[in-house]
């Protein structure tokens, strides 16, 4: 009786991405969108999103930015758990876009469950035109069978991994210690470890 040995699944390494190549995938992302007319308004999505879309309105020329923060990881480690729908946070701040031409634009998408969600939020606001742009897209996270292009109108670039952006750490921010100063005969007040959810959608 002969046996077989199964190789272990590995996962590749995250890769992180340096400004210069933020600011390569901004410019392109920038001059496929004004290739098809200008938006009027630049919407990101919080918290990873803001920054390629300020930057991207800089480079348009495009001074109405909006936001939204839409969440789908529990926490910013890298490899985070996934919660099991996307969450909204104060819908509010996307303001009135009715009859505008709108882009936008989110850091990266894996199952493109964020991007979707936002997608037919900012739809529901009456918009003449909406396209979607995103720095990345994590293919090993991808459900399909569509491909990523069939739901994305802008892509920067596609990778295979954990992406960690120049404005990340490795294992997410940490909450900062209490404004508290012990007195003598205190115990020390512990480490707290990250709290807040990440807007990213890798997962």
């Amino acid at each position: 009786m002969t046996t077989t040995t199964i190789p272990p699944v590995t996962t590749p390494a995250p890769i992180r991405l340096a400004w210069s190549g933020i600011e390569a995938f901004t410019r392109d992302l920038a001059e496929q969108a004004s290739g098809d007319g200008l938006p009027e308004t630049v919407v990101g999505i919080m918290r990873g999103g803001m920054i390629p879309a300020v930057m991207i309105a800089h480079q348009l020329g495009i001074r109405d930015v909006r936001t939204i923060e839409v969440t789908h990881t529990e926490t910013d480690g890298v490899n985070a758990a996934k919660t099991s729908t996307p969450a909204t946070k104060n819908p509010a701040s996307l303001g009135d876009l009715a009859g505008r031409d709108v882009l936008l634009v989110d850091d990266i998408a894996g199952s493109g469950a964020t991007l979707e969600r936002t997608r037919r939020m900012v739809e529901a606001l009456g918009v003449r035109r909406l396209r979607t742009a995103v720095l990345t897209v994590n293919r090993s996270n991808w459900p399909g069978p569509a491909a990523p292009e069939e739901r994305i109108d802008y892509i920067a670039e596609h990778t295979d991994t954990w992406v960690i952006f120049p404005w990340e750490t490795e294992k997410g921010p940490k909450a900062p210690a209490p404004a508290t100063t012990p007195t003598a005969g205190d115990d020390p007040v512990p480490e707290q470890g990250a709290a807040s959810p990440s807007e990213r959608d890798q997962g």
